[in-house]
């Protein structure tokens, strides 16, 4: 990791006794949910700092097991992903690709004090919302932010990002499958053959300033931050829960739906949303992931429709007023 570090007004009573009449009301909702997550303290005053460690995919195997698909390894992280493959989903005219805004996707990170970190963001209907943090929260899994990734869309979809922290992985895992299986999540799939990408890739790595990756047919730029992340006491390895990311799916004819978020810190949040706005970039909405990061990190995503390469010098602008590079390795 060395390289990568870097509360109209009530009297006191009333307050006091309206907290102890919540705090009764909710405590037999609150002990009949097991803490399957662990549920250890985050808080960074009462640790020193924890690295992540790396490990190998073999040490995954029982998670896999129960999320009931194979994951991958990037770097630090077990990477699992959950493509809304179900859902057709159609924005400003343009079907969404999975690949473009429609992934679920859920990592876990083991630590040096062997505890286990799970971050992920979950695609879900409206119809599906209420059900699945219903279950989040029975297996001690938290939401962290609930928001929208796309305009004017439909049917109606939520990005919903989840956290846990404890010493068993497998029980979280558990608990993430119970909250898919209230979701149209389809089962894994072979991945379709590769096939080139209709977009002039190399000038959309030039534009950037950073070397793409595909995803079925979506084309994908990276950015890390610079800064050492962390949430609470717990040190982020880069790409997990604070990066950049600029999707490109091809629209035919030099065209391209481009889709993402910008990770910023407050003071870089006014210059890139004028940047966005600048080069023809619609906003769609601003917002936190995470509950306890430092630096504390902002994300605002956008969209747009037109010439790719055009649109990628656009967005590089506003990615230029933010402290990051490109993501080590490629990997999204």
């Amino acid at each position: 990791m060395a390289d990568y570090r870097q509360q109209l007004s009530r009297s006191p009573f009333t307050t006091s006794r309206r907290r102890m009449l919540a705090a009764a009301t909710l405590a037999p909702v609150l002990s009949a949910a097991p803490a399957r997550a662990g549920a250890l303290s985050a808080r960074r005053e009462d640790h020193a700092l924890v690295e992540p460690v790396m490990t190998r995919l073999a040490d995954w195997a029982d998670v896999g097991a129960v999320l009931g698909r194979p994951g991958d390894m990037r770097r630090f992280m077990y990477h699992t992903a959950f493509p809304r493959r179900d859902l057709k989903v159609l924005s400003r005219g343009v079907l969404i690709d999975p690949a473009l805004a429609l992934g679920t996707h859920v990592s876990f990170v083991r630590y040096s004090d062997h505890s286990t970190l799970l971050m992920g963001d979950v695609v879900v209907t409206e119809r599906e919302l209420q059900h699945v943090c219903d279950v989040l929260q029975r297996h001690g899994i938290m939401q962290t932010a609930i928001h929208k990734h796309l305009l004017a869309h439909e049917p109606p979809v939520w990005w919903l990002h989840v956290h846990a922290h404890g010493h068993d992985p497998v029980a979280v895992g558990r608990g993430l499958r119970a909250a898919f299986d209230r979701t149209g999540t389809p089962p894994a799939a072979p991945a379709p053959p590769a096939a080139p990408v209709d977009l002039d890739t190399l000038a959309i790595d030039a534009a950037m300033g950073v070397k793409g990756t595909t995803d079925g047919v979506v084309y994908k730029s990276t950015y890390v931050r610079r800064e050492t992340v962390t949430d609470g006491h717990l040190v982020l390895p880069p790409g997990l829960g604070s990066t950049t990311s600029v999707n490109f799916q091809p629209l035919g004819g030099g065209k391209a739906a481009v889709s993402g978020d910008l990770v910023m810190i407050a003071g870089e949040v006014q210059p890139v949303l004028t940047a966005l706005r600048h080069g023809g970039i619609e906003l769609v909405e601003v917002h936190h992931h995470n509950l306890d990061d430092q630096p504390r990190l902002f994300f605002v995503h956008y969209w747009a429709v037109g010439d790719a390469i055009g649109l990628a010098k656009a967005v590089r602008k506003a990615v230029d007023t933010t402290n990051v590079v490109p993501m080590p390795g490629g990997a999204g």
